[in-house]
């Protein structure tokens, strides 16, 4: 009995127990579909924004390859485009190279000209600093000019004035010089007249008196002393004349040497004047 009650115990509680093991499989499963439904659900949803969030990449993408395949497209156009720029380029340098060179040498000529313009600016700006000094200097000497101009109008008439007495004076000496001269030449003849006179008379009176040796001796050195004595006149009166004769043309030349000084030519006397020419030339 105790037995058979325990057994129905043992089977009450183990009915019981596998009910409520049952309902709590069931609870279980009820909470594991509902969490499956929510996790589904959870995951179609991020599934879905996944989905949808790839689908916009994708979509994104495939816009953007199809914009690079046409910038893809626009580039190869451009690259042969631009190829035969380049070629065009390429052919045009080939052809510009020697204008280019030209061009070079020209850049240097024209470096070259304008270092020399530069130079030649500095040495413009030198030019017109001494031109400044120079003006001035010339202001200075149009001043001393005028002033010299002024002193030269004097000078000249005080030349003009002595260009007149100088003349007066070369007349007057000139006349008195040639009197003078013509008087000694006269005196000179005579006396070289009357000396070959007296030497005839001698030789008359010795030729006809027919004197001794002796007496003719004492005679002879009587007219040798007169003889020598009339030449010491004669010489002296030659050197007279020369000297004249010098100082006249002394005074010619010191006339002549005033007038080139004075700058008046010696065509504007008027008259030629006579040089005596020394005794014995």
């Amino acid at each position: 009995e105790m037995d058979a009650k325990y057994n129905r115990k043992m089977q009450a509680l183990r009915e019981e127990m596998d009910l409520r093991r049952k309902t709590e499989i069931h609870e279980l499963e009820e909470r594991k579909n509902n969490q499956i439904s929510e996790l589904m659900g959870k995951h179609e949803g991020a599934f879905g924004d996944i989905k949808n969030y790839y689908n916009d990449i994708t979509a994104k993408n495939m816009s953007l390859i199809s914009l690079l395949k046409e910038q893809v497209e626009e580039m190869k156009k451009k690259e042969i485009l631009l190829e035969k720029e380049k070629a065009d380029v390429l052919l045009q340098n080939k052809e510009l190279t020697e204008p280019l060179q030209q061009a070079q040498e020209q850049v240097a000529e024209l470096q070259k000209k304008l270092a020399r313009y530069d130079k030649d600016k500095e040495i413009l700006m030198n030019s017109k600093a001494r031109l400044k000094v120079t003006q001035k200097e010339l202001k200075d000497l149009q001043w001393e000019h005028e002033v010299l101009e002024q002193r030269f109008s004097k000078v000249q008439a005080e030349r003009d004035e002595l260009y007149q007495k100088f003349t007066k004076a070369i007349n007057e000496v000139q006349q008195k010089t040639g009197f003078k001269n013509l008087l000694l030449e006269r005196k000179l003849q005579g006396l070289l007249s009357l000396l070959e006179q007296k030497e005839v008379e001698l030789g008359e009176v010795v030729a006809v008196s027919n004197l001794d040796p002796s007496a003719l001796s004492l005679v002879s050195h009587k007219l040798k002393d007169v003889l020598h004595s009339k030449n010491d006149t004669i010489q002296d009166l030659q050197l007279q004349l020369a000297r004249v004769c010098k100082a006249h043309n002394d005074m010619l030349q010191t006339f002549e040497a005033k007038l080139t000084a004075f700058g008046i030519p010696l065509d504007n006397l008027g008259f030629q004047p006579l040089a005596f020419p020394l005794p014995g030339q």
